[in-house]
């Protein structure tokens, strides 16, 4: 009987650290209920076999004039320019080699995005085109620990007068954005990257599993809406009543099934039948 006593006692204690590392923001919250009143075009309204490619101004423009929200990626040049492009290397998209990083603002400019003319976009430039006319959110890239991203694009966002929050897939980007702009709202990215089989190890099964959001504390988590099922997540939204975005949502059927378990709705190859 006292070994039972003391397993259940572990049980117990270890239960109450669950619940606690998953834990997000629940004081001082800020409000994210008119993000919900957008649906998101993932990376613009984008098709990459046509001149409107993703991450493209050209993108960001169909979006705007169809009344949807944007979701867009940042990340830096060599010079420490901002700017929008999801992968941190070039290959996919512009057939380059090497990174982002690798390159200057205007030595990016040799590049077209996929089978189109157009260029990878300052962030800054972005942020003039869409003015204010829909919300955006704004994924921070963030390689490992290199937090630098983070105070360039923060100082360029907050003389931005329109709608906006940040998402991040990396911790380290959500937490310095939970100590150096507390009043924005600030989302963890996941997935079930166990379950997908591309990742392994301790790492992914505590990012998969939410088990660092005591330290980050976002005000919605963002995840890949084929698993709804992931017992954190279904807790942060369920328990703690936190807000729920759904990535990436590719067809009118699962956008309506991805409903009975987000708020926030991030599409991509296809445009909904309604705008929110």
């Amino acid at each position: 009987m006292k070994v039972l006593g003391i397993l259940l006692i572990v049980l117990v204690v270890l239960a109450v650290l669950y619940f606690l590392m998953i834990m997000p923001r629940m004081l001082h919250k800020p409000d994210t209920a008119p993000f919900k009143e957008w649906l998101y075009a993932h990376r613009g309204l984008h098709d990459n076999a046509t001149d409107a490619p993703e991450n493209s101004m050209a993108a960001f423009r169909k979006a705007v004039d169809a009344g949807f929200g944007i979701e867009l990626d940042i990340q830096l040049t060599k010079d420490r320019i901002p700017v929008v492009f999801h992968d941190f290397t070039l290959k996919r998209v512009c057939g380059g080699e090497g990174k982002i990083c690798d390159y200057t603002y205007e030595e990016l400019q040799q590049f077209h995005l996929c089978e189109s003319t157009e260029k990878i976009p300052k962030f800054e430039d972005v942020l003039k085109m869409v003015d204010g006319k829909v919300p955006l959110i704004v994924e921070f890239k963030i390689e490992r620990t290199d937090l630098s991203l983070c105070p360039i694009a923060d100082k360029i966002l907050r003389a931005y007068k329109g709608m906006y929050c940040m998402e991040s897939f990396n911790p380290l980007g959500v937490w310095w954005y939970r100590k150096n702009h507390p009043e924005l709202v600030r989302g963890q990215l996941s997935d079930a990257f166990l379950k997908e089989g591309e990742y392994v190890g301790v790492l992914y099964f505590i990012l998969q599993n939410l088990l660092l959001n005591f330290v980050t504390k976002p005000d919605f988590v963002a995840y890949n809406h084929h698993y709804p099922e992931i017992l954190s997540r279904k807790l942060c939204r369920g328990l703690y009543h936190n807000t729920a975005a759904a990535w990436t949502i590719k067809s009118q059927q699962e956008l309506d099934e991805a409903r009975k378990h987000f708020d926030i709705f991030i599409f991509d190859s296809f445009v909904p039948e309604a705008r929110k």
